[in-house]
């Protein structure tokens, strides 16, 4: 069973998908910055100042010892941004793993050489022609 699970982990897809797991994480970040500290403030300005991060519905004021109930539809706003950029970000290095490997398949093999004994008896066949 130990050596099963070793060749599992071991196999390339494993790894890659490991690998890209990371990847992800950190592009994840990367998009959370852009979305909060970017994009959204640009939006806001545009829309007269308004922040998204403070954009909430109050349920429940907040009382002695008690948090405040809310609905946080700009955090909610800011996710679907956030869940926008990366889906394009993935789409576009999809579409662009497709147009390589297209390409690749397109590219023509040279055909494989004949056997040694097809090409002797090619080259008997062309002398008795002679």
């Amino acid at each position: 069973m130990l050596k099963e699970f070793k060749a599992f982990v071991l196999r390339g897809n494993v790894v890659d998908l490991a690998v890209a797991v990371v990847i992800g994480g950190a592009f994840g970040k990367i998009v959370t910055s852009l979305v909060n500290d970017l994009i959204m403030p640009l939006i806001g300005l545009v829309l007269g100042g308004v922040s998204f991060a403070n954009l909430k519905y109050v349920i429940t004021p907040a009382s002695e010892g008690v948090e405040e109930a809310a609905i946080r539809y700009g955090a909610f706003i800011q996710s679907m941004v956030d869940f926008v950029i990366i889906a394009f970000a993935i789409f576009l290095v999809v579409k662009l793993i497709n147009r390589m490997r297209k390409k690749q398949e397109e590219a023509p093999s040279a055909p494989p050489e004949p056997p040694r004994q097809e090409v002797l008896l090619e080259e008997i066949r062309d002398l008795l022609k002679k």
